[in-house]
């Protein structure tokens, strides 16, 4: 939803990656920003309106990103997509950072203005093959944003390490900043940033996008 700088941005980029998609704007005038080789679906209406979001097949949707001008209108529509049509991945763009704050507590990623690019949307909705967010000189050690199933809600991060190969060099929740210790739990609304060989990067998504192995 939104066809603005960065609406325009990710649609391309995900469009590259191989996806379908479809873009919503209030303006249809907006759409002219896709330019004439965008091939997914442009739809003119309201991003939170349920009839809009049918017509721009919501109910086949993997994600959905909320990336309009107005933070009212993108956490709307992502709490419509996320708790009226069940999408898994959804990420709102929000401007004041007390507000993102309260969506983090509500389960939903968001993306300060200051802090935006295009890059931290995707890594959001696409839990494979998303850019690392550091590489080490020789290449060989990654540290990524991975995105974890709700069934490891409770766990201890140690767990997370164990299944993975990896090391979690800190935590974002609730828009702050933590450094784990032994004891600290994996909780909704969590981005776990993890350490570790590049070659363990899939199998590790393939992990967290699973349960938890049973003890």
């Amino acid at each position: 939803m939104g066809c603005g700088r960065v609406g325009v941005s990710l649609a391309r980029a995900l469009e590259r990656g191989g996806h379908d998609v479809a873009v919503i704007d209030q303006d249809p005038t907006a759409f002219r920003r896709l330019g004439t080789s965008f091939e997914g679906q442009r739809v003119t209406g309201v991003g939170f309106d349920r009839d809009t979001l049918r017509e721009a097949r919501i109910t086949e949707a993997y994600a959905f990103a909320a990336v309009s001008s107005g933070d009212n209108s993108n956490i709307l529509a992502a709490r419509v997509a996320r708790e009226k049509f069940g999408v898994e991945n959804v990420v709102a763009r929000i401007y004041d950072p007390g507000r993102a704050e309260i969506y983090q507590r509500l389960g939903i990623p968001t993306v300060a203005t200051v802090k935006w690019t295009s890059d931290q949307v995707l890594r959001r909705l696409l839990p494979q093959g998303h850019v690392p967010e550091y590489t080490d000189p020789s290449g060989r050690i990654v540290m990524a944003e991975i995105p974890i199933s709700s069934a490891w809600v409770g766990q201890r991060l140690s767990a997370l390490e164990s299944a993975t190969g990896g090391r979690v060099a800190y935590v974002t929740r609730l828009g702050e900043g933590l450094l784990p210790d032994p004891n600290t739990v994996h909780q909704q609304g969590d981005l776990v940033h993890l350490l570790l060989p590049r070659d363990l990067l899939a199998s590790a998504e393939r992990a967290l996008d699973s349960a938890p192995p049973a003890h």
